[in-house]
């Protein structure tokens, strides 16, 4: 809860120009359910939340993350590197955040995209690996020239806060939000953690569970819509 309002990412729409690709990857490595599906987008569960990809002429790429259980951990690493190659990260191919008693480990989908899996510590789930494994969308990145502006629409017209103080750094990573529900709001050409990609700007958009929706169009501009 967030001012008493429930901040969780409902659904979030990405582009590409590999919808086919990324159409077999989710339903066939990650295994997750395709609940939706046309020549021009597709979606699936992601646990609570919603993840579409929309077709674009774009070569889009994103930074996203997922939340899944602590206990699993070691059992989801082990499950998804039989099914994609980890990156890694200074020779390793997992890293603990003691600020979030979380576990993370990374990799990347046939468009490119940056999938963090986020084990959070306190989050228990019996039995082996699944697509009931993904709990919901933990982050997803928010890529801008306008750090300040949009930082501050986020904060004052979305209602949601600046993990640590009140000020945007346009320099750096800022994390928005509470609990285990992210904005990563991030300047182009920065390189991405675990990845040899630097942020670039892209279209997205993100609905909540509160029904705000946060639009970020080709030029990296926000539009908020309650």
């Amino acid at each position: 809860m967030i001012n008493g309002v429930v901040f969780i990412f409902k659904s979030v729409v990405l582009f590409t120009n590999k919808l086919k690709l990324l159409k077999r990857f989710y339903m066939n490595v990650m295994e997750l359910e395709i609940i939706y599906s046309t020549d021009e987008e597709f979606t699936i569960h992601i646990g609570t939340s919603k993840l579409t990809f929309r077709k674009s002429e774009q070569n889009a790429f994103y930074h996203f993350a997922i939340n899944i259980p602590g206990n699993q951990f070691s059992l989801m690493k082990a499950w998804m590197k039989n099914k994609v190659t980890l990156n890694r990260e200074g020779g390793r191919d997992e890293v603990y955040f003691s600020s979030f008693n979380a576990d993370s480990i990374y990799f990347e989908d046939p468009a490119g995209n940056i999938i963090e899996l986020i084990g959070r510590r306190h989050r228990d789930l019996f039995g082996h690996p699944s697509a009931a494994s993904f709990l919901n969308i933990s982050e997803v990145g928010i890529v801008t020239s306008a750090m300040i502006e949009t930082g501050d629409k986020i904060q004052d017209l979305a209602k949601i806060p600046l993990r640590q103080g009140t000020e945007i750094n346009p320099n750096s990573l800022n994390f928005l939000g509470k609990d285990e529900t992210f904005i990563v709001l991030v300047p182009p050409e920065r390189r991405w953690y675990f990845s040899q990609k630097y942020s670039k700007i892209y279209p997205l958009e993100i609905t909540l569970t509160n029904e705000i929706t946060l639009i970020v169009d080709e030029t990296g501009h926000l539009t908020i819509k309650h």
